[in-house]
């Protein structure tokens, strides 16, 4: 057995060679352009494998081991996120190079309008999410030193001392190699080559171990699968809720992870990496995943009963004498744990430096930026200590928790707390109508609910009381943390996974729909929304010359004084000035900015810029193009509105044109057989009664007399209606001619009167008001005339009265004389009153009448005339009333 001093003098030698790698990385880098190798998609690719953490590596193993193929959920996640949604990473990676973008809090800080309120809830977020994470790397190598201890009779492991020497090592080497460059968008190469050589290691030491286990142990892939199928692993079950709820659970961290963002998208030298990693990646997930059943079976079934499934990596290769192959297998589980935990030092150290110290800082500053002490030197400081608090917090809880949890629950947590950014992210990516109230709304409720359900419960140590646990808060039972608003019977990871991403999504929708973005939060979201339209970044700072020096100082402190000069004047020179500054045009502004934001931030270097220029973060022509987009936004709202309210009209014009026309085919179909029954009828009888005066010989005087009376009837008859449609064909042509003439209203209603009721059976009393006969009048009174005869013979037709009675009134209004004419019957039924003017119209088609023909012509007079006629609906009975000027002149 292998020593516990041989032990940390490999480590030692391992981190040392570590340091080796990552030294020489940045000293070459640092001469120029890296290295073609150090850019290549292979380096980013391995360096990707940062997700394989001490949970993978020896977690996965104890996973199988305890829930059997379940473990796949963790490699399916990213797997289907690096095939499926490549595109989407290839648009978080052109956003972080356009925007110059330094971690995940400043990629939403900057989304929404650049808020540091939002920033500094994400680092939050962050910070305590990813702790149970570093907590886990730091337990796994105090469990693997433990290992190695058992065995070894002169020396014991003292648990909380080796996790505090291994996190003050990390520590070390995370603030050595991680803030050496201030830029956040100068490539750490040092420690992204270190990150890729330890995922060769870990890879070979796992791949190392299978090999043994399968073909060493067990005797080969047929053995090995029938061991697997006789253990526990071989009788598991699918939980589809779980499953389905990891998978996510580990494709949304895969994306949301600081680390994770930190290699993806921070130190990505080239989007078109992705495509290399998109195959690539889900491979080395295949192959480091591939030995994890067989190495838990045979655990379960070779070790005593009660040994720690997570370390069956280490302890299989101890109990059968390999010392050399469990040496390497510690080592690729230390390198698992180690980078995973220096890369997400640095991640969460620069957005806590950026976005909590920094703007701290500036406001207690009570002098402008430029005058300000040594900002390179306290963003550095802020880093370092932050690396340093950050470890810290991994130790205490590692020692709140008392480390006895299994390494994937731990993960579990972590991930779950970390997913709560995936709305705000998504939606900000896709969806220009996100606002900072709805990402801030979402990222609460979310935080909230997870820390209630999920975090607080797994602590224990009295964080929540039991009381809490068992009855809820305040004794509410659908409060309790597994069992919130009365869902019982879930997997605790479902359960809070399931409200806290449900509820979070649902507050930033609702947030977001209920307020309105800022002009720079739409700005933003245009870049963001469209980056690969316009991937410049937005414009927005307007500056003196007076400012430049101003500028300049600032940038020395932040940049040094090498990289601000060197950056001034690649200005200079593009500007093509001869001063010794450049001009403080919004295009060098903005490039400052960018430039200033790698180090501290985009929202610290906003802040700062706006401390010298002192003007609006937005540009008359940002503004401009937010009230023109605004317009558009407004008029394309009115324009929608206007639509659907003219659609409206027309749907209900439609509607009653469709009635209309049902009603028009009825009446022409009546029409027609009225028509043809009204010429038939009187044709008949003349045929008929011609007919006989012509062969009957010696018929009676009397006789002849009466059937050529009829004759003479139906001829009149026939004659009658064609001239009824003939005077309506010539109306509505337009070929009548109108004879103007002027007169008294009286005569012309005598006249019509007396000829409306000459018959002797007409019944109709005719009531007049004679103050008004008087009155002059300028048209065709013929015309006028023909159209108050049919008002007045259609009343003495269809009135419905005992006693008819029709009503004359006129008066004057203006230039105008309304003429109304009403009886005391029934008056037209509702359905009929939109078409009683139409051709072939008949209200009563068995009643005795004509072919429908008298109210169209009087309509049509009436337009003749300039006038109208209408029915008045307002009235008992029938109503009609003829409008016309009091004046009119002859046509030409």
């Amino acid at each position: 057995m292998a020593s516990l001093n041989v032990l940390a003098l490999v480590c030692l030698s391992y981190v040392a060679l570590l340091f080796i790698v990552a030294f020489a990385a940045d000293r070459h880098a640092s001469h120029g352009r890296p290295a073609r190798w150090m850019r290549s998609p292979l380096i980013y690719t391995l360096s990707l494998s940062i997700y394989c953490t001490a949970w993978t590596f020896y977690g996965a193993v104890g996973y199988a081991a305890r829930s059997g193929l379940e473990y796949i959920t963790i490699y399916l996640g990213p797997t289907l996120v690096m095939v499926g949604w490549w595109w989407g990473l290839r648009k978080l990676v052109r956003i972080g190079r356009s925007q110059r973008i330094t971690s995940i809090a400043d990629l939403l800080s900057a989304r929404y309008g650049k808020s540091n309120l939002l920033a500094i809830g994400v680092t939050i977020l962050a910070v305590i999410g990813t702790t149970p994470y570093i907590s886990l790397q730091l337990q796994s190598i105090t469990l693997s030193f433990s290992i190695f201890a058992e065995a070894d009779p002169l020396r014991s492991v003292n648990e909380t001392q080796t996790v505090f020497w291994v996190a003050a090592g990390l520590a070390a080497f995370a603030i050595l190699f991680g803030t050496r460059n201030l830029n956040a968008n100068e490539r750490h190469h040092g420690v992204v080559t270190a990150v890729a050589l330890e995922a060769v290691v870990k890879l070979v030491s796992l791949l190392a171990v299978g090999i043994f286990v399968v073909w060493g142990i067990a005797g080969g892939v047929g053995e090995t699968m029938a061991r697997i199928d006789a253990s526990s692993i071989g009788q598991w079950q699918v939980d589809g809720g779980r499953w389905a709820t990891i998978t996510f659970l580990s494709a949304a961290a895969f994306v949301c992870l600081p680390r994770m963002f930190q290699v993806m998208v921070v130190e990505n030298e080239d989007e078109r990496h992705l495509r290399v990693a998109a195959w690539a990646f889900p491979l080395y997930l295949l192959l480091i995943s591939i030995f994890v059943v067989p190495i838990a079976a045979i655990g379960l079934e070779l070790l005593p009963v009660g040994s720690n499934p997570d370390l069956f990596v280490l302890t299989l290769p101890l109990a059968e004498g390999q010392q050399g192959l469990a040496m390497l297998s510690f080592l690729g589980g230390f390198s698992s744990a180690t980078s995973m935990a220096i890369v997400a030092a640095m991640a969460l150290s620069t957005m806590v430096s950026n976005h909590i110290v920094m703007p701290i800082w500036l406001r207690w500053q009570e002098v402008g930026a430029s005058v300000s002490g040594d900002v390179r030197h306290v963003v550095l400081l802020s880093r370092r200590l932050s690396i340093a608090g950050i470890m810290a917090l991994g130790y205490f809880y590692y020692t709140l928790s008392g480390g006895g949890a299994a390494l994937a629950a731990i993960g579990l947590i972590s991930f779950t707390g970390i997913s709560q950014m995936l709305p705000s992210l998504v939606g900000g990516l896709f969806w220009r109508g996100a606002t900072r109230s709805g990402a801030l709304a979402g990222l609460s409720v979310g935080f909230a609910i997870w820390l209630y359900t999920m975090l607080l419960p797994e602590l224990g140590g009295g964080l929540l009381p039991a009381h809490v646990l068992a009855d809820g808060v305040l004794g509410l039972s659908w409060l309790r943390p597994h069992a919130l608003f009365g869902i019982e019977g879930l997997d605790p990871t479902v359960h809070a996974v399931l409200w806290s991403m449900a509820l979070n999504t649902a507050a930033f929708l609702i947030g977001s729909l209920l307020t309105f973005p800022s002009p720079m939060e739409r700005l933003q979201g245009a870049q963001f929304v469209h980056v690969f339209d316009h991937s410049s970044g937005p414009r927005g700072w307007t500056g003196s010359v007076a400012q430049s020096e101003d500028l300049m100082v600032m940038s020395q402190r932040i940049l040094g004084a090498g990289e601000a000069q060197k950056f001034f004047q690649s200005e200079l020179t593009r500007q093509g000035g001869r001063g010794p500054l450049p001009e403080p045009t919004p295009a060098f502004l903005e490039r400052l900015e960018r430039e200033l934001s790698a180090s501290i931030g985009a929202a610290a270097a906003h802040a700062m810029v706006g401390q010298i220029v002192g003007g609006s973060s937005v540009s008359v022509q940002d503004l401009l193009a937010v009230a023109d987009e605004t317009a558009q936004i407004l008029e394309y709202s009115n324009r929608l509105e206007t639509q659907s309210e003219e659609l409206s009209r027309t749907a209900r014009k439609l509607q009653e044109t469709n009635e209309k026309l049902t009603q028009l085919s009825q009446q022409k179909d009546a029409f027609l057989s009225q028509v043809s029954h009204e010429l038939r009828t009187p044709m008949t009888s003349i045929r008929a009664f011609s007919e006989i005066l012509r062969d009957t010989e010696n018929l009676a005087s009397q006789d002849h007399s009466r059937y050529a009376g009829i004759i003479h009837d139906e001829a009149q008859r026939l004659t009658r209606l064609l001239n009824d449609l003939l005077d309506l064909s010539v109306l509505e042509n337009g070929q009548v001619s109108l004879n103007i003439s002027a007169g008294r209203l009286g005569d012309v209603l005598d006249h019509a009167v007396a000829t409306a009721l000459a018959d002797g059976s007409a019944r109709l009393r005719v009531e007049r008001d004679a103050t008004t006969d008087d009155m002059r009048l300028s048209s065709d009174l013929d015309r006028l005339a023909q159209v108050f005869i049919n008002l007045i013979a259609n009343a003495d037709k269809y009135c419905t009265a005992a006693d008819p009675q029709l009503r004359i009134t006129a008066r004057q209004s203006g230039h105008w004389l309304f003429i109304d004419f009403i009886d005391n019957g029934d008056g037209i039924p509702p359905a009929f009153r939109t078409t009683i003017f139409e051709k072939f119209s008949r209200v009563s088609p068995e009643r005795a009448g004509g072919a429908g023909l008298g109210l169209a012509i009087c309509r049509e007079i009436m337009q003749r005339l300039g006038g109208d006629v209408a029915y008045l609906s307002g009235e008992v009975g029938g109503a009609f009333q003829v409008s016309l000027p009091l004046r009119q002149e002859n046509p030409v």
